[in-house]
């Protein structure tokens, strides 16, 4: 339940991820091993004319039809909170996960997917308080 008086802007980022070059055969999509060369299949897939790329980012919740049920599955409980006001207090220091916990500003999650291969990825979800 979002905050009284608080506006947030959600942000998702592809943190880490390979959607590879998309190829098609006319209309259809020339699927490469996807597994094996470590290939998301929504990241190569993408808009279903070019791939998502990393540092690609969507808006929450405008553009959740664009991303991945099982991603947006994965990011359910950190969206929740995010949109309550609230923060998650690890911080992985030292990491290339390393958090930004600002109440009152920015703050940043990192979620990767359920999909258990190395196919799977990671995105930064950025919460903005937006000034109204």
């Amino acid at each position: 339940m979002p905050v009284p008086g608080k506006r947030y802007k959600i942000e998702i980022e592809i943190f880490e991820g390979k959607g590879g070059q998309l190829q098609k055969d006319g209309n259809e999509i020339i699927y490469p091993d996807l597994i094996r060369e470590g290939i998301c299949a929504w990241m190569y897939r993408g808009d279903g004319e070019k791939s998502y790329r990393k540092d690609q980012k969507f808006l929450y919740p405008e553009d959740k039809d664009k991303i991945c049920p099982w991603l947006l599955d994965s990011m359910q409980t950190v969206l929740a909170r995010l949109i309550a006001g609230e923060t998650l207090n690890w911080d992985y220091k030292d990491t290339p996960y390393e958090k930004v916990i600002e109440p009152d500003g920015v703050t940043t999650e990192f979620v990767r997917c359920i999909d258990p291969t190395a196919s799977g990825i990671v995105v930064k979800v950025i919460r903005t308080m937006v000034q109204e």
